[in-house]
């Protein structure tokens, strides 16, 4: 499951509170993509005194889980904040139903492993003209 992942690798517990760059040390990343990711709305962490973010276990998760996601699938943050966007919002999920039935139209979507077969095959048949 993604938070036992993430509690596991960035070692998230109960009762941690961390400034920004403690936070971004701990998830390996840095304090201006903690930031980036908070303007996408992936992570909202509440801000202490003089206005600072402090990072508890639920913004650590929801921030861990989105560098997780983003490796994982080879995503950008703006990718997995249009998902969440899509997952809540009935009409911009309609509208991305909508295109996927569009990409179907004919019976040849290719999934992804399928384009990138479709890739090294091309780059096969390059190759081979190449030797020729």
């Amino acid at each position: 499951m993604l938070i036992d992942t993430v509690r596991a690798r960035y070692g998230v517990r109960a009762g941690l509170r961390l400034a920004i760059a403690e936070a971004a040390a701990r998830l390996g990343t840095t304090p201006r993509m903690l930031r980036y990711r908070e303007s996408l709305g992936l992570v909202t962490p509440p801000r202490g005194g003089g206005g600072r973010r402090r990072y508890g276990e639920r913004e650590l998760l929801a921030a861990g889980a989105a560098v997780t996601l983003e490796k994982a699938y080879g995503v950008p943050p703006g990718a997995l904040a249009f998902a969440l966007r899509a997952l809540s919002d009935p009409d911009v999920a309609a509208d991305v139903r909508t295109l996927g039935a569009l990409a179907r139209a004919g019976g040849f979507a290719p999934t992804p492993i399928e384009a990138l077969d479709f890739d090294a095959a091309k780059a096969r048949d390059l190759l081979r003209l190449g030797g020729r």
